[in-house]
């Protein structure tokens, strides 16, 4: 498995953004699908974008499409979320999470995943 140690989280105003990371050790990270998910206080863990082994696919969460980018860097064994217009919902514990592969459409499933960092906080104060 692979360890993943997510940074860049914070309290960002409303409108803001914020970009966080997404290290991971070993030397197969290009072998592993990456996502992001996120869990707001009295949730369930909800999807919020994936990345395909290469980067040539992306899947995002209705509620983040055309505010928040994932991105990685195989070279550098990073994963990236780009969060902009960021709105009070949006404010949760940030995770990422490595698998092997990801469902052809949209929504990705937490159990597809098997490697997860322990998460950063963003809180989007209005």
């Amino acid at each position: 498995q692979v360890q993943l140690v997510e940074s860049g989280g914070g309290l960002v105003q409303a409108g803001g953004s914020v970009r966080l990371s997404c290290a991971a050790s070993g030397r197969t990270f290009s072998s592993y699908a990456m996502a992001w998910f996120r869990q707001a206080p009295g949730k369930e863990r909800e999807f919020v974008a994936a990345i395909s082994q290469s980067g040539g696919n992306t899947f995002y969460a209705d509620s983040v499409k055309g505010r928040f980018t994932v991105s990685r860097d195989n070279a550098k064994n990073t994963v990236y979320l780009e969060m902009n217009s960021l709105k009070p919902e949006d404010t949760a514990v940030y995770y990422c999470a490595a698998g092997i592969g990801l469902r052809p459409f949209g929504l990705q499933v937490s159990t597809d995943f098997g490697s997860w960092g322990q998460g950063t906080q963003v809180t989007v104060s209005s």
